[in-house]
């Protein structure tokens, strides 16, 4: 173990420079052909395929592993873009284990599924590295769709629309188009700038333009965008953090797990990065699992999340949980934090009380538990904030602080559609929001066509 791990307080340098990137390396390295081959042998090729059936986009899943077992991985990741543009960065983070493997034959079987997961990701690789593109742009139609959102949603959506013909804007409030994928992912799920290398492959088929740093409601309004433009599509992501509700919280230490992601994602020297020697992290989700690994990665000595309910109940897969601890974190159910205690001003402990299920409610027992730590990291999720939508006199309906859309992602205002974590019913998942990006453009162009 490094000398400067031993650092109190919060500090980068914990480890030798050589382990960062050894431990920030690919978490599932690709497969070689001659791997890909026998993993596609595997493969029952069932007629009913229950593995396309559990897949957001509905990528023919059977289709395209023949496809590779018959050494042809061009056609096979034609066949995989068909349903999903995006498919190389889904086959890095999507939870195939909660998906399309856990629906496998061979996992009911044996309990060792298909690596659909790693065989989509050997035949969209294969095609990106070689800049085969699949698909031209139909002739112009003169329409203009503006894209709010360059996330998995918005790229989605906008590579729909130029297929059909379509000049497509997209504004996107950060530096990077990407979103989530750029942002807002473990780094060692998605390496060597794969998410910019994606966003290039996407808007290569041309007739998109992303304009970054402009934000709806403070750039623009959404009564400019509808004035100027035949269509908008809204795939906002969630800006908003849930607090912990508890005394203290604003102590120095306690920090936004998000924010810490995307800040370590955007880094040129993971040395330079602030990690505390304990850490506790609040939550149960995949942002949770990403920043207490991320965490150890960095050199924390101590990693512990605290999530409120049972291991049964986490967001996060089994597979994650499995991780998460064979990285060396601490994963304790029951609590939920009640103060951030400081000293001086900078945390030093949290304390959290135990909680239990009483007729399906979930109540604090009074017992208490304090946990020394000198790093708090808030994964209690995300919140979308709305006010960026009607600031400008147009109403859009919104249900539990989300979007209201109808079956093809049509809003309640005239000509805007959206999809991804900003609609009513998304579930924070890359794979759906590409999905509901899709089908909206899909939507958009029929409407615009019928016009």
């Amino acid at each position: 173990m490094a000398e400067g791990q031993f650092k109190q307080g919060i500090a980068g340098g914990r480890l030798a420079p050589a382990q960062y990137d050894a431990n920030f390396s690919d978490l599932h390295p690709p497969l070689d052909d001659h791997e890909a081959l026998v993993e596609s042998d595997r493969c029952y090729f069932c007629y009913d395929a229950p593995c396309m059936q559990a897949c957001p986009t509905s990528i023919d899943i059977p289709l395209f592993i023949r496809q590779i077992q018959t050494a042809n991985p061009l056609g096979s990741a034609k066949t995989i873009f068909d349903q999903n543009i995006l498919g190389g960065m889904c086959a890095r983070v999507c939870p195939t284990e909660t998906l399309c493997e856990e629906a496998c034959v061979r996992e009911a079987a044996e309990g060792k599924p298909v690596q659909i997961g790693r065989l989509q990701r050997y035949a969209t690789d294969i095609a990106m590295a070689k800049n085969r593109q699949f698909y031209e742009r139909a002739a112009p139609t003169g329409r203009k769709v503006a894209v709010v959102g360059a996330g998995p949603a918005g790229l989605a959506a906008a590579h729909r629309l130029a297929r059909h013909g379509h000049e497509v804007t997209i504004f996107d409030a950060r530096p990077k188009a990407g979103g989530l994928n750029e942002y807002g992912i473990a780094a060692y799920k998605s390496t060597d700038q794969f998410a910019q290398a994606e966003v290039d492959y996407v808007t290569a088929i041309g007739g998109i333009v992303i304009e970054n740093g402009k934000a709806l409601g403070r750039d623009f309004s959404l009564t400019e965008l509808t004035a100027k433009y035949d269509a908008v599509f809204l795939g906002l992501g969630l800006a908003g953090i849930n607090a912990l509700n508890a005394e203290g919280e604003d102590a120095a230490g306690v920090e936004n797990a998000v924010e810490f992601i995307a800040e370590l994602r955007q880094a040129s020297d993971l040395s330079n990065l602030p990690v505390g020697r304990r850490v506790v992290v609040i939550g149960g989700g995949m942002t949770a699992i990403d920043a207490a690994v991320q965490s150890k990665l960095l050199g924390a000595e101590e990693v512990t999340i605290c999530y409120r309910r049972g291991r049964e109940h986490m967001n996060a897969s089994g597979f994650e949980q499995d991780l998460a601890a064979a990285n060396g974190v601490i994963i304790r159910h029951w609590l939920q934090p009640k103060r951030v205690i400081a000293e001086n001003g900078t945390v030093s402990a949290i304390e959290l009380e135990y909680t239990a299920l009483n007729d399906g409610r979930l109540t604090g027992t009074g017992e208490m538990l304090v946990l020394a730590a000198d790093q708090v990291f808030k994964a209690i999720g995300q919140a979308f904030e709305p006010a960026v939508l009607n600031g400008s006199g147009a109403s859009i309906a919104l249900e539990g602080g989300r979007i209201v859309v109808d079956g093809e992602g049509r809003t309640s205002l005239s000509k805007v559609w959206a999809g991804g974590d900003c609609i009513r019913g998304g579930d924070d998942l890359t794979v759906t929001a590409v999905a509901q990006g899709r089908d909206a453009a899909e939507s958009i162009h029929r409407t615009l066509m019928a016009g």
